[in-house]
């Protein structure tokens, strides 16, 4: 009887033994949960053994949505959370690869559903030392269809839209213009206007150096899309990475593009002039040059699109429209450098000596202006103004990417060809045209083609008036 006493009181003690470690273990599981849960509403901030993946939700053209229930799932485990008074949640991740993300839809605002349901969950895939990121837009029932886009650096893109400037490569999902798409309160056509003209300013700022280049060497630059993604890329380096101000990010990206125009023109381009290579072998150059920047930005930055800023500007309404102060300020920025160079040109000595090389390079020698100079601080003005035009555009986009410039070049070939090659005024002009005609076609073309609309135009315009608007027509032969 006694070995029974003692035997059932073993196995009590086994049973309460286990009974008191399931306890411990569930209480910290429970702390675990909510440990994470509260991590994920904390700031997060990549290092070697940290990414970051940070989530939006948000109404277009009203503003975040707070309190929406997000999960998380991958190679991490799971983590939960809800968005700030931002619209924001970030999630600090300790393994690299791809995390499901999931809005709870019953968590969401009264009389709003995502704007695709489809995309939820989704895939978004993360590299440690690197913030990704995926906005998730909310919409009333009747606007649901459109989709919401990942990124793997801080999420500042939005869903493709009527009107937005995309991405032309195939299988790259759209970038959208936030000033593109009609919210609340706006006429579809009034809004269309003031996107391509937004557009056009700062086409026209990344144009204009090329067309600098082209007046006073006869070069057209293949490589100039790459001196405009170099400008985005930096800033984004220095925003993201290097966590300066958005302001000192531009004032940096400027100068890099101003010190790569310098080392292109010492390096590369002056040695052929001097040795006499011809203008189409130089060209030819300058397509090779492209390539090369294009691959070594893919090798640095991946394929992945990248925000210079987190998260989306808030948009005003003004009258029928709205727009984003983020935009005013890049077009404001964008006005006044403009005139800037409009003033050097017209009104300075170094402005009438780039007009003299432009129309004739051997009577300016002559009359005793240094023509490899001009030319030199041509190329320092012109890859600056191409840097500083690719910040405002991947700004006025939301995002960037390693093919971001080439993408444009084609439309800034168009620009300076409708207004006329070596006319900078001439390529104000023709972007803005362009920038119009690539907005407004969308209210009859499918949003994918808006960009063929303008090369439809450098065509129609080579065939009538190869010249350009403000160019001169010159006899051949």
């Amino acid at each position: 009887m006694r070995a029974v006493a003692y035997r059932d009181r073993s196995v009590a003690l086994r049973r309460g033994g286990a009974a008191v470690v399931l306890a411990l273990l569930t209480a910290l599981t429970t702390l675990g949960v909510a440990g994470s849960a509260q991590a994920a509403t904390t700031p997060c901030s990549p290092d070697d053994a940290t990414a970051c993946l940070n989530v939006t939700v948000t109404v277009p053209g009203t503003g975040p949505v707070a309190g929406a229930a997000l999960t998380v799932e991958g190679e991490a485990g799971t983590l939960e959370a809800t968005t700030d008074a931002a619209g924001k949640a970030a999630f600090a991740l300790t393994a690299a690869g791809d995390y499901t993300v999931t809005v709870d839809e019953g968590t969401l605002p009264a009389g709003t559903v995502l704007k695709d349901p489809a995309a939820n969950p989704a895939t978004v895939t993360v590299a440690l030392g690197r913030s990704a990121g995926r906005i998730v837009q909310v919409v009333p029932p009747g606007d649901a269809g459109g989709s919401a886009t990942e990124s793997p650096t801080g999420g500042a893109t939005t869903s493709p839209s009527p009107g937005a400037s995309a991405d032309a490569d195939a299988g790259a999902e759209a970038e959208a213009s936030a000033e593109a798409s009609a919210g609340p309160g706006t006429n579809r056509y009034a809004q269309l206007l003031l996107a391509g003209t937004v557009f056009g300013v700062l086409l026209a700022l990344a144009s204009l150096g090329a067309n600098l280049i082209y007046g006073t060497t006869g070069l057209s630059n293949f490589a100039h899309g790459e001196l405009v993604t170099l400008g985005g890329m930096t800033a984004f380096m220095a925003v993201q990475w290097w966590h300066l101000p958005l302001w000192l990010a531009i004032v940096v990206a400027t100068v890099a593009g101003a010190a790569a125009g310098w080392l292109l023109n010492t390096l590369l381009f002056a040695p052929l002039r001097r040795r006499g290579v011809g203008i189409t072998q130089q060209m030819i150059v300058t397509i090779g040059l492209s390539l090369a920047l294009l691959s070594a930005f893919l090798f640095a930055f991946g394929a992945q699109p990248a925000p210079i800023v987190s998260g989306i500007s808030q948009r005003m309404q003004l009258g029928p429209v709205q727009i984003s102060a983020q935009s005013l300020v890049s077009v404001a920025v964008a006005l006044v450098v403009l005139a800037a160079v409009a003033f050097t040109l017209a009104r300075t000595r170094l402005g009438r000596a780039t007009r003299a090389v432009s129309d004739n390079p051997a009577l300016a020698a002559a009359t005793g202006i240094k023509v490899e100079s001009v030319i030199s601080r041509v190329w320092v003005a012109s890859a600056a103004l191409a840097s500083l035009g690719g910040v405002l555009l991947a700004l006025y986009l939301n995002t960037t990417r390693f093919n971001f410039g080439s993408t444009l070049l084609l439309l800034m070939f168009a620009a300076i060809t409708l207004g006329g090659l070596g006319s900078p005024l001439g390529a104000v002009l023709g972007a803005l045209v362009i920038g119009l005609v690539v907005e407004l076609s969308t209210l009859v073309l499918p949003n994918d083609m808006r960009y063929a609309s303008a090369l439809v135009i450098l065509i129609l315009v080579l065939l009538l008036r190869p010249q350009g608007i403000l160019g001169r027509a010159e006899r051949i032969g």
